[in-house]
């Protein structure tokens, strides 16, 4: 790494170097502030040791520059003036850390090594996100319709402040993917956005993950945790499906955003916490509050913003271009040159009432791409249940066969049902009825 050695005293700049260049480092030196930020501005370094008390300098003043101008630069404060006040003041405004003089030359090595552990962490976030990149499609929060676009707004609006916001809508319909943009909008982009699936463990493992547990607590608590609200402090809190939550564990999360405090399993403690709460469901509260299943002062802490995300199957003008997206991004990744999307196919699209939304829409074209033989997605590469796509020229009242009629009929049911039984049901007929004129009409 290159390293800036910032302090006035010469014998200091001389000793840390030393230190510096045997642990396989090279430094460069600046004895006052002035020069120290002339020096970051002609050079490029990884870490800066910086002294509190920098001449007439304030050390302090200085860090806040240098983080300004390179807000990931490891600044690392040292000073005879050492003291539990200036070490949490120095890290409060920004200090990777803080070494108190007089120190040994294994206390700077140290604190390279653990500058260089960051460093290699960092790396390894983007190398990841890199490749997370490469394997999801890119997120597109872009609406044509009306609805959507307001509940966007609204969305956006409330990310620039604390409030806390509910999120509404059937699954699929990319909540998830919501909240994270709201986190990165809001003030605590910065701090860690934790999810919390609310139906994924039981009451009692789900509480201890939620708000920590103590050593003994409960069977399988060997050893002490901090949970999820203590890893989002200061950032954003998902909890995700909220209307699964156990009425146990409701007034504890009510106490956590009325009061902003809760305690860990087992223990008698209060903390604070610091968290902003976006919580999603695909129920609707108010009957769960009916039903006697989620409490109402919860429900309305919870609902200070409510955002609906509406189906796919209202969402036409937004249809087609994630459809495009989603060609577009597997055919890369598949290496396949797919260049559209047949007629048979669109129309498809179009009658579709999407029950999986978003979601079901990525892994629909995520298995055509993969099936398709040619340069266009046909109707033999989509799953069975979108069925053959209506043909408009066939209607009630055209010069066609009453059997021509019946069997674009059934094409159309079949395109917008379920499945088989949920079609012979809106048919009036039994399935088996339905199989045999699938069969006499070519329909199978």
């Amino acid at each position: 790494m290159r390293i800036l050695i910032a302090d006035d005293e010469p014998g200091i700049r001389r000793t840390t170097r030393i230190a510096i260049e045997t642990a396989g480092h090279s430094a460069a030196e600046a004895p006052n502030g002035l020069r120290a930020l002339k020096s970051l501005e002609e050079e490029n370094f990884d870490a800066v040791l910086l002294d509190l008390k920098l001449g007439a300098d304030d050390g302090l003043e200085v860090l806040a520059k240098m983080l300004k101008a390179q807000p990931s630069l490891a600044v690392v404060m040292f000073t005879a003036y050492a003291n539990i006040a200036t070490a949490v003041e120095a890290m409060r405004r920004g200090a990777f850390d803080f070494i108190p003089k007089p120190f040994t030359p294994d206390q700077i090595r140290a604190v390279l090594a653990k500058i260089e552990k960051a460093r290699v962490l960092e790396t390894r976030v983007k190398s990841l996100e890199s490749e997370l990149s490469r394997e999801a499609p890119p997120i597109d929060l872009d609406s044509t319709e009306p609805s959507t676009q307001r509940a966007l707004a609204v969305a956006f609006k409330a990310a620039e402040t604390p409030a806390s916001i509910l999120l509404l809508g059937p699954s699929g319909t990319g909540k998830s993917v919501l909240a994270r943009e709201i986190h990165r909008r809001s003030a605590q982009r910065d701090a860690p956005f934790v999810t919390v699936s609310c139906p994924s463990l039981s009451r009692e493992l789900l509480e201890a993950e939620l708000f920590g547990h103590v050593r003994g607590s409960f069977t399988g608590a060997v050893t002490d945790a901090f949970g999820k609200v203590a890893a989002a402090e200061g950032g954003t809190l998902f909890l995700d499906e909220i209307g699964e939550l156990a009425l146990e564990i409701q007034p504890r999360l009510l106490r956590l955003l009325q009061e902003r405090e809760y305690e860990r399993v087992g223990e008698n403690k209060s903390r604070r916490a610091n968290v902003r709460v976006i919580a999603a469901t695909n129920r609707s509260l108010l009957d769960e509050v009916k039903a006697g299943r989620f409490r109402e002062d919860l429900y309305y802490r919870l609902n200070v913003i409510s955002v609906v995300l509406p189906g796919l199957k209202e969402r036409p003008g937004d249809l087609a271009r994630y459809a495009e997206n989603y060609r577009r991004f597997f055919a890369a990744r598949l290496s396949k040159k797919i260049s559209t999307f047949s007629p048979a196919v669109q129309s498809a699209f179009a009658g579709y009432h999407w029950p999986g939304n978003l979601r079901e829409l990525r892994n629909v074209i995520e298995r055509a791409t993969i099936l398709a033989s040619g340069e266009q997605i046909e109707l033999c590469d989509l799953p069975e249940e979108f069925g053959i796509p209506a043909d408009p020229a066939i209607a009630v009242g055209a010069r066609v066969t009453l059997e021509a009629l019946e069997a674009e009929h059934l094409r159309r049911i079949l395109a917008v049902s379920r499945n088989l039984d949920d079609a012979a049901r809106t048919l009036g007929i039994d399935p088996a009825t339905l199989y045999r004129k699938r069969q006499k009409l070519g329909l199978l």
